[in-house]
């Protein structure tokens, strides 16, 4: 009985697709491409054909009605024939001597146009019968008759069989588009360029991205999708059924091809839970194909909504629309724990910190933005991501360092700062802070390192820039005269003078060379001035006493000949130096540089020379003036100054015309306005 209401129907259905013009069909396939509702389109084809029924054709189909018992089963029973959704997964397991015997089975390109044109047809025929089916439930509503229907039916048929049949016939629309869109060229490059951003995805692994082969003729989407994933799914499905063996289903080509054909069907169903197909376009690169197959399914497939989100996002990350891309990840970010492929996306690996499932999904896409080079859009998400993360301070402080690093990238400085500040983690702060302390100095955007306001991180930055100035090259690197000005911005006077005066020790120590010995008297003098701000009760400042040495943090300990770490000292000597002592060395430095002026070959050694040491340079160098300014300076015997004074005129009393021309030299360099003169002299 319910087989001859089912043959009724489907003459039903015959009846109405004879009657439908090419005008009537573009309707609804016009409907389908714009994701118009299907059933509007069935009720104005069904409106059409009433007008222009001329050969009673309605007429028929209302006898054919009569005579079926049970309308509505006998319309579910055809939906569920036509109907590929299901829930279970295809069987992999293979024993590896079937997997090889059967790894080339239909893997030529003749089999997989075959296989893939008789989809387009099956799926082109059913598209028709859905269509038919539409415009009869339509016919039925319209005829109201509760001898064919009942009252309790009518509605049923209404909410029930029109919502099902209408996914159908989109799902049909959508394989037939599939199987007749053709496949794009990729160039390699392309290819390798998105095996790398899929890696960082951790998607590579999966056989739906494997990169396409280069194919003579045009290949369909469909085709490419067998060829390279859904064969060989296929084929191990087959003969991993129950009483089947590979010698026996060989023999039946007609069956294995049918066969074939029916599961390749499911693989491309849209509302099934598994994402080969979209997934297969994504990892070979066809995204229009990927867009347009999205822009079909997303009225109305409920399935993999959040999967299709992130692949709609990846094609709007390389058509170069990042902000869209980013609005569809964060779209997407809603179904993660729900679909498969979301779930790949999260599997922790082994060692990695565990965090929320939303959290790793964002973390993924921050790689993946990060290393296609949009930072932007990296802080953008990082931020939406930290109310995620809010009672996970590790998380919190993986993504503030996110955002610092990309704010600092960008120039961002302030931002960058506020984002420091804000990390949880006071070991990432501080490499945070390292990193901005060494990012500004070679940028030169000095004031902006020097008027943040660093609460509660003061002496962290004091201590980076110091560890820094005493570390690099005195000459390439301004760290001291940073430092300096950090100080006096802040109006720490007494440590500003500090890192001037130990600037000017270093410069006489290792920067041996005329310009040198200038700066040394530049830093001598601005440390003076400091103390001169300061009452003069606390002008004063810390110098490490001669031999003690500055060890920076996180340097090797120092070992002994045998490889023994040697004694810390347990307290290190100091030495307090007042305005006065600063004033000396100062005036030691511009003697420096004098003697160096009037000698170039002595800037070597007068940088770091003692006062006596650089009194025996001067009567040698014949500044017989300057040699008694320094003695008065320093208290010191005026007696080599005069011993060499004697030297220079007895030389000159035995010595002939050259060495009266050399004593005019040397006589000019002292100054004569400091000789006692008289009118009778």
């Amino acid at each position: 009985e319910m087989s001859r209401d089912v043959v009724c129907l489907v003459q039903c259905l015959r009846l109405i697709g004879e009657s439908i013009s090419m005008e009537m069909a573009f309707i609804m396939e016009m409907a389908c491409s714009r994701l118009q509702p299907p059933e509007k389109a069935a009720e104005q084809i069904l409106e059409d054909l009433i007008a222009n029924d001329t050969e009673n054709v309605m007429e028929d189909i209302h006898s054919k009605l009569q005579e079926i018992r049970n309308p509505i089963h006998a319309i579910g029973v055809l939906i569920r024939e036509m109907d590929y959704e299901t829930e279970l997964e295809m069987e992999r397991a293979q024993p590896h001597n079937v997997r090889m015997n059967l790894s080339q089975l239909y893997g030529s390109g003749t089999a997989v146009t075959v296989v893939c044109r008789g989809v387009c047809k099956m799926a082109t025929t059913r598209f028709l019968i859905c269509r038919d089916l539409l415009i009869l439930q339509q016919l039925l509503l319209r005829l109201g008759d509760a001898m064919i229907l009942g009252g309790g039916q009518l509605f049923q048929s209404q909410q029930d069989l029109l919502h099902r049949t209408s996914p159908l016939l989109l799902s049909y629309y959508l394989i037939r588009w599939a199987s007749q869109c053709l496949a794009s060229d990729v160039p390699v490059d392309t290819l390798e360029s998105n095996l790398q951003h899929l890696s960082v995805l951790e998607l590579t692994d999966t056989t739906a991205l494997t990169p396409h082969k280069l194919v003579s003729s045009p290949q369909t989407i469909v085709e490419l999708f067998f060829q390279e994933v859904a064969r060989k799914h296929i084929i191990s499905h087959l003969f991993s059924q129950p009483n089947t063996s590979l010698s026996e289903t060989s023999l039946n080509w007609p069956h294995l091809i049918t066969a074939i054909a029916a599961d390749l069907l499911p693989l491309l169903w849209p509302s099934n839970p598994g994402f080969l197909f979209p997934e297969c376009l994504m990892g070979s690169c066809q995204y229009t194909q990927l867009q347009e197959y999205i822009r079909l399914l997303q009225p109305w497939c409920h399935v993999n909504v959040g999967s299709c989100r992130f692949l709609m996002g990846r094609c709007y990350l390389v058509m170069g629309e990042g902000h869209k891309a980013l609005d569809c990840f964060c779209q997407a970010a809603s179904e993660v724990g729900k679909e498969e492929f979301l779930d790949r996306l999260i599997r922790a690996e082994d060692g990695e910190m565990a965090s929320t499932p939303r959290l790793q999904y964002y973390d993924k896409v921050l790689r993946l933005l990060d290393i296609i080079g949009l930072p932007e859009l990296v802080i953008q998400l990082a931020t939406l991501a930290i109310t995620e993360a809010a009672d996970d301070w590790r998380s919190q402080a993986t993504l503030r360092t996110c955002i610092f690093k990309h704010h600092l990238d960008l120039g961002h400085n302030s931002q960058a700062y506020e984002a420091l500040t804000q990390n949880p983690d006071s070991s990432r702060q501080l490499d945070c802070l390292r990193q901005l302390v060494v990012v500004l100095c070679e940028r030169s955007q000095l004031q902006d390192l020097v008027e943040f306001p660093y609460v509660n991180l003061h002496n962290e930055v004091v201590g980076i820039i110091e560890s820094r100035a005493r570390a690099v090259d005195l000459m390439t690197h301004n760290y001291y005269e940073l430092l300096y000005a950090f100080h006096i911005y802040r109006h720490n006077y007494r440590k500003a003078g500090t890192v001037m005066f130990e600037y000017g020790m270093r410069l006489g120590r290792e920067v041996r060379t005329l310009r040198g010995l200038q700066k040394q008297g530049n830093c001598y003098l601005a440390a003076i001035n400091c103390l001169r701000l300061i009452r003069p009760e606390y002008a004063w400042i810390v110098q490490p006493a001669s031999g003690a040495v500055y060890e920076r943090p996180g340097a090797s300990p120092k070992r002994s000949h045998d490889g023994e770490c040697t004694a810390v000292p347990t307290a290190r000597q100091i030495e307090i130096l007042e305005l006065e002592d600063l004033e000396k060395e100062c005036m030691l430095a511009r003697i420096r540089l004098t003697l160096a002026q009037h000698d170039p070959s002595t800037a070597a050694v007068a940088g770091s020379s003692s006062p006596e040491e650089m009194v025996a340079l001067l009567v040698q160098a014949g500044l017989f003036d300057t040699a008694v300014s320094l003695c008065q300076t320093f208290k010191l015997p005026l007696t080599p100054v005069f011993e060499g004074l004697a030297f220079k005129c007895i030389k000159l009393q035995f010595g002939g015309e050259v060495a009266q021309a050399e004593a005019w030299d040397w006589l000019a360099a002292n100054q004569l306005s400091s000789v006692i003169t008289t009118k009778e002299s």
